[in-house]
């Protein structure tokens, strides 16, 4: 089993948020994402969440993936750092029309060792701790889409861009492609293989062999 993408659900998600958010005619990262984890029907959406009074796409994506959660019949949960950031949270998304996620507080180690089969991670980058919850993470063997927004900090030196593999993600996480997108301060967007998807990458690893030649120094690739 892997993530399959409904376009039907997307869909719907997409058009509820614009409504209960009020979202006119620029997309945003709300509506987005609210798609984004309806049409890939995310039966556990974790939210690592910070305040940001200025901006209100800190609690509209929030409202966003609430109402995808209710689409997928799946669990919404919201990480927050500390008690005061649970009572804004928390009061920020009872003055809309959507149902209020578990709101979880704590360090990110302790709070993801408890959120077994994550298949839809959002981590607001600003936090302190954004690459522990990324780390800490224990991913759904169906796989799972990573986004990490509100810009970005770890860049690779030669690129200037965010790397995932850059000391973000664990070794073992197989990313099968990663997207950068302009919505909001930026999304950077990774899709991880599932459990089967890995098993057949290592599989069709072990069918090639190489070979150095060592009179000429040349190399050879050689299928099995």
């Amino acid at each position: 089993m892997k993530l399959v993408w409904s376009p039907e659900t997307a869909s719907k998600a997409y058009l509820d948020t614009i409504q209960t958010c009020g979202i006119s005619t620029k997309s945003s990262v709300a509506e987005f994402l609210s798609a984004m984890a309806a049409g890939y029907s995310a039966k556990l959406i974790v939210e690592a969440w910070k305040s940001d009074k200025i901006n209100a796409d800190s609690i509209s994506t929030s409202i966003g993936l609430a109402i995808a959660t209710k689409h997928n019949c799946g669990r919404y949960v919201c990480v927050v750092a500390d008690e005061e950031s649970r009572l804004e949270y928390v009061g920020a998304m009872q003055n809309s029309d959507v149902c209020l996620p578990e709101v979880v507080v704590g360090q990110a180690e302790e709070v993801m060792e408890r959120l077994n089969g994550v298949d839809f991670l959002i981590v607001d980058e600003r936090r302190s701790d954004f690459i522990s919850v990324f780390n800490s993470a224990r991913l759904s063997h169906r796989g799972a889409i990573l986004v990490c927004k509100n810009g970005s900090k770890i860049r690779h030196i030669e690129t200037s861009k965010f790397c995932w593999d850059n000391g973000v993600l664990d070794s073992k996480v197989c990313v099968v492609r990663s997207v950068t997108l302009p919505f909001g301060n930026g999304l950077e967007i990774a899709y991880i293989a599932s459990k089967e998807g890995i098993q057949k990458a290592r599989k069709n690893t072990n069918r090639w062999i190489r070979h150095i030649d060592r009179s000429s120094g040349e190399e050879h690739v050689i299928r099995r």
